[in-house]
């Protein structure tokens, strides 16, 4: 408790802290949001392509105004992942070459591009440079009050288009030949969404860097997606992972010494995939398992139930015991016949009528006739 309370005064009163972690928790939401119309659109490694196409618009801004100015970098970035998601939908749409092989081209390319600008802007004979290969790895520590202010006024940018085109981006998402016969470019749509993922991308470069961004893309839409079906319940639920690991990354790093903030949050975002992809009603791992397992359980019990029926109908009496001996033969391939009895007898169908024999009560009696779809106008033993 006083741990939490700790905690909790660090992020109120911790200048720092407040300033990092409310950028961080902007991040996450923006990105959640633009990562689900990714995620649906089979674009995941879009995002991945544009930060690091990213890079080289970074150095050359640096080399062209000889400034670390937040806003001329961000600028050069854009400009960047903007052309290069642009070569990329030319590459497909003009060649054979496929979708994934045109954006491993374009992210190797275009990092190895700005990894080489990067080495030289290092090499020269000015202080200016320091720190430019931060945006590699991020460097939340070093987010001011202003540059918190440029991430929240561009996200809530991004927010206000994403909802001003609701129906078209989510006619782009799940039917664009639709879209189009609707009189909707698609072409334009396609254009609009991928300049919001390069703008939500490029103002977390300085938090998460060129490297990581993907993850802030990606991650909380593939966790919310495990949770739902419904676009709009997933593109809020992806917005609150999004913030949930931008907040805790942020906050795990401040009590942590030596523990970055960018790959701390990417940590933290991992725990969440994980946690939905185990979890998540209907999809997740272990909600499987045990579904499986009930299924399986299930069809165990109506087939001793089925067995029992079989020796009932052969019988004058039906409420004539069968000695579990013969059940269990009868269940060679499938077997589990004490815990179906078992659970039979809960339920009200069977009963033990002697030591190791076992009958159908005249609910287990309806209960089977049902399943063996003889209900109806059939003789009853």
């Amino acid at each position: 408790m006083g741990t939490a309370l700790d905690l909790l005064g660090e992020l109120v009163w911790n200048h720092t802290l407040r300033t990092v972690g409310t950028g961080a928790i902007f991040l996450g939401i923006v990105n959640g949001v633009l990562g689900s119309f990714a995620v649906l659109r089979k674009q995941s490694l879009l995002g991945d392509a544009i930060s690091h196409a990213a890079l080289p618009g970074i150095a050359l801004a640096f080399l062209l105004t000889g400034s670390k100015s937040n806003l001329s970098l961000l600028l050069g970035a854009a400009a960047a992942g903007w052309i290069g998601t642009l070569f990329i939908m030319s590459v497909v749409k003009n060649t054979r070459i496929k979708y994934d092989t045109a954006l491993g081209l374009v992210l190797s390319v275009f990092f190895g591009f700005g990894l080489i600008l990067l080495t030289y802007i290092q090499r020269m004979p000015v202080a200016a440079q320091a720190g430019l290969d931060t945006f590699l790895f991020g460097q939340a520590a070093t987010l001011l009050r202003r540059d918190v202010l440029t991430i929240g006024i561009l996200g809530a940018g991004v927010l206000a288009v994403v909802l001003a085109f609701w129906k078209e981006f989510k006619l782009l998402c799940f039917d664009p030949d639709f879209a189009h016969s609707l009189g909707f470019s698609v072409r334009a749509l396609d254009i609009l969404v991928t300049t919001l993922l390069v703008t939500s991308i490029v103002i977390g470069l300085q938090t998460v860097g060129v490297v990581l961004m993907s993850a802030m893309v990606v991650a909380p839409a593939a966790a919310a997606r495990q949770w739902t079906d419904r676009l709009g319940t997933m593109v809020v639920v992806s917005a609150l992972f999004g913030a949930l690991a931008g907040g805790s990354g942020a906050l795990a790093s401040s009590v942590t010494a030596h523990l970055p903030t960018g790959p701390t949050i990417v940590v933290c975002l991992s725990a969440i995939v994980i946690v939905s992809l185990l979890l998540a009603p209907n999809r997740g791992i272990v909600w499987n398992w045990a579904r499986e397992r009930a299924n399986r359980r299930r069809i165990m019990t109506d087939a001793v139930l089925a067995d029992l029926y079989v020796l009932a109908v052969r019988h004058e009496d039906p409420g004539h015991g069968h000695p579990i001996s013969v059940l269990r033969a009868m269940s060679m391939g499938h077997g589990g016949v004490d815990r179906s009895l078992k659970l039979l007898r809960q339920r009200g169908l069977v009963r033990k009528t002697e030591t190791v024999t076992w009958s159908l009560t005249p609910a287990g009696l309806e209960e089977a006739r049902r399943l063996a779809g003889k209900g109806d106008g059939e003789e009853t033993p």
